[in-house]
């Protein structure tokens, strides 16, 4: 282990205080520095990426479970095909050629920033809610949680093994390409199946943190099989940016409560088009 990737502790500050205030993993950020700006190949820059996020999820992740937003029971459901899923995505990563993996990973940022520039207003995931709460609120939704601070928040999950299939294919993408689970898990939950914000954000983080440390350790036997080289490697990017995201972390609420969240979705949209482009560009000549 070498201390050469020491800037990456001030890098992994800003991408892990940035994915808080946005709600993307941190995996989806590092990835692509670690390929286009020090030459990692794909496959160890998706796995130093997710096992990088493990760290930064734990935290968002236990504040969730302390204020009693997680369907346990749904996010279980959910994880039962996007660990498996995520597993072979992780293979899968390890298996397809490098030139082909980093379009993927293009053509998969691609995506995620048109998403950004999609997403709902704010007004209209507030109508949301109200909507779901007239209709299943009182206790006439056949699941509910109870916060800690004693309100209960009710409502009706939809076509389960819709849920199922999508969490399969997001698990899927994020072993591979380390991105995907969480943006089809917010469709699935909020869009199709009206589960409050609150919770489906919450219940989407749990789904997220377990499938990552899964993918994350499907990625960690392929470096051990790989060779002391490339473990070496990544032990040297990880040194620096797991205490960099789990104080990015810290912050990222922060930063979240002064910047219009609207400005920083549409400017990320745009960050990740570009980047997607130039990766995909960067394979094509």
């Amino acid at each position: 282990m070498s201390f050469e990737y020491w800037y990456m502790l001030p890098v992994a500050v800003a991408v892990a205080t940035t994915a808080m205030a946005s709600g993307v993993g941190g995996a989806t950020f590092f990835a692509p520095i670690l390929i286009l700006a020090l030459r990692f190949p794909p496959e160890v820059a998706i796995g130093t990426g997710l096992i990088t996020e493990v760290f930064g999820f734990a935290s968002g992740l236990s504040a969730y479970v302390r204020r009693r937003l997680i369907d346990f029971r749904l996010g279980l459901q959910l994880v039962m095909l996007a660990v498996p899923a995520a597993l072979i995505g992780a293979w899968l990563a390890n298996r397809i050629e490098p030139s082909i993996l980093k379009a993927i990973l293009g053509m998969g940022l691609i995506a995620l920033g048109l998403s950004f520039l999609r997403v709902p207003e704010r007004e209209d995931v507030d109508l949301l809610d109200a909507a779901i709460e007239d209709q299943h609120g009182g206790g006439k939704g056949s699941s509910c949680v109870v916060t800690r601070d004693g309100e209960s928040i009710c409502y009706t999950v939809c076509n389960r093994f819709e849920g199922g299939v999508v969490s399969a294919v997001g698990g899927l993408f994020m072993g591979m390409i380390s991105a995907g689970l969480g943006e089809l898990n917010s469709y699935y939950l909020l869009q199709r199946c009206r589960v409050p914000s609150r919770v489906s954000v919450a219940t989407s983080v749990f789904a997220v943190a377990v499938t990552a440390l899964s993918a994350a350790s499907g990625h960690l036997v392929q470096f051990l099989r790989a060779g002391p080289e490339v473990v070496d490697q990544v032990l040297s990017i990880v040194v620096f940016t797991v205490p960099g995201v789990l104080l990015g972390g810290q912050l990222g609420p922060i930063i979240a409560s002064r910047i219009p969240q609207r400005l920083l979705e549409r400017a990320l949209g745009v960050l990740f088009l570009l980047v997607g482009g130039v990766m995909v560009l960067a394979n094509a000549f």
